[in-house]
């Protein structure tokens, strides 16, 4: 996706080399001419990615579907770890998992090293549309575990290429945006006009080099669900070697043969739109009526480019409750990338969405979809990879420590001794407390928790 997203928007050889066709690329909604010539400082463009997996009926893993926009859903991961390391504290101490909890200092990281190469001390911010966002959650999370400010468009000026943000000391200077806004609407200079969320200018400040927008502007031209089915060929083209992952089988209906077939069988195939994202205008066509059938058949004549068909796949399964029941239900798993630069970190996890409905194919959350907590265990003999205070504050490489890895509630043993120590202390407190006729007090304030509120402090 690099590879692609550099040559698309620099010298576009996979186009004269026709391995793409030009047409797709210049009649995708996400390729913008405003971000060609554009060269980020460290040369990466997806620095953070989401690629969706499924296990099909064989048992074989395929891809689904590439995420290089603005993948989000990683503070599920986070979440749903933190809830079990509370309420299954057991099994941590019995199983070596893997902890995420580290991705927040490993994003930090890879951020302060994409900024412009004069800069000793880079201010990274994480850019939010605002509270009304689905995933604002998600953007507060990210910015406090970093450690950076989190930022509305409003709050950011651009002055001779320079940005900077508003803060009670006067404007700063900010070297990085990590954006969680659509292309569409971060720049209403080069996009929509009428775009309040967004910061004037801010894609010429990216021109100039003097800030980094993370992921870049233009991405979602890799995303594109017509472009999916190029990527086993661009792995051939950039890498010269072959696809260790297969894709799902996927029609292009632009092809009048492969329409054709398409058309013949809406009931036994899935119909995507290929600009479509959170499981919005997905048809199932065994389970639409004839009606919707006959609606589709419309816009896919009207607009074949705008569509993909790809068979049925029967997702795996796993126990879910659902109600006051278990029974299976299909899921995917999201693992989570990020791009330094140097190499490429994976999130040994990943967000695992479940689609709850009984019988139903679509996990996206949007679409009434939930999530599991996954577990990467690590080997007896692998050592386990710390982020130490300075890496959290700094964005400085995590440092690596000998030993297991025994999860993310209990980094180390001594860490599980001072732990139960601190509990059995305050369980003292409290009886003699309670011996003296105290009035015990009503809450304990974690600092650690999203949900704590300042006033329960």
């Amino acid at each position: 996706m690099e590879a692609f997203l550099t040559d698309v928007y620099g010298r576009a050889e996979v186009l004269h080399d026709g391995v793409v066709p030009r047409q797709l690329v210049l009649s995708s909604a996400h390729f913008h001419r405003a971000a060609h010539g554009i060269d980020p400082p460290n040369g990466v463009r997806v620095h953070v990615s989401g690629i969706d997996l499924i296990r099909d009926e064989e048992g074989g893993f395929r891809v689904l579907e590439d995420n290089v926009r603005v993948p989000s859903g990683v503070s599920y991961v986070v979440e749903n770890r933190r809830a079990m390391t509370r309420v299954f504290p057991e099994l941590f101490a019995t199983h070596r998992v893997r902890p995420v909890s580290d991705y927040a200092a490993h994003l930090l990281h890879a951020l302060r090293a994409a900024a412009p190469p004069d800069v000793a001390d880079p201010t990274v911010v994480v850019l939010t549309p605002g509270v009304y966002n689905s995933a604002y959650f998600e953007h507060a999370l990210l910015a406090r575990q970093m450690g950076v400010e989190l930022v509305e468009g409003r709050d950011l000026t651009v002055r001779n290429n320079n940005v900077t943000m508003r803060t009670t000391e006067g404007d700063r200077p900010v070297h990085v945006v990590y954006r969680r806004i659509d292309d569409e609407w971060l720049d209403p200079l080069h996009f929509r006009p009428e775009s309040v969320v967004g910061c004037a200018g801010l894609l010429n400040a990216a021109r100039a080099g003097r800030v980094t927008i993370a992921n870049a502007v233009g991405n979602g031209v890799a995303d594109d669900k017509l472009m999916y089915t190029y990527v086993p060929d661009l792995i051939r083209y950039y890498l010269g070697e072959e696809p260790i992952l297969a894709n799902v089988d996927t029609y292009r209906l632009e092809d009048p043969d492969q329409r054709d077939h398409v058309l013949g069988h809406l009931d036994q195939l899935v119909l995507k739109p290929v600009d479509g994202s959170g499981g919005k205008g997905i048809v199932i066509g065994e389970q639409a009526s004839a009606a919707e059938l006959d609606a589709l058949r419309l816009k896919i004549e009207a607009d074949p480019r705008g569509w993909i068909a790809q068979r049925i796949v029967r997702l795996s399964t796993s126990p879910t409750l659902a109600g006051d029941r278990l029974g299976p239900r299909h899921v995917d798993l999201r693992p989570f990338a990020v791009n330094d630069g140097s190499k490429v970190w994976v999130l040994p996890g990943g967000l695992t969405r479940v689609a709850l409905p009984r019988g139903s194919l679509v996990v996206n959350s949007s679409q009434g979809g939930g999530s599991k907590d996954t577990w990467v265990l690590a080997s007896p003999e692998s050592s386990r990879e710390s982020i130490s205070p300075r890496s959290r504050q700094t964005g400085t490489a995590p440092q690596v420590a000998d030993g297991p890895d025994v999860g993310p509630f209990a980094s180390s043993d001594q860490q599980q001794q001072q732990q139960q120590q601190q509990q059995r202390e305050r369980q003292q407190r409290e009886r003699q407390q309670q011996q003296r006729g105290r009035p015990r007090t009503g809450a304990v304030c974690d600092r650690t928790s999203p949900v704590s509120e300042p006033a329960a402090c």
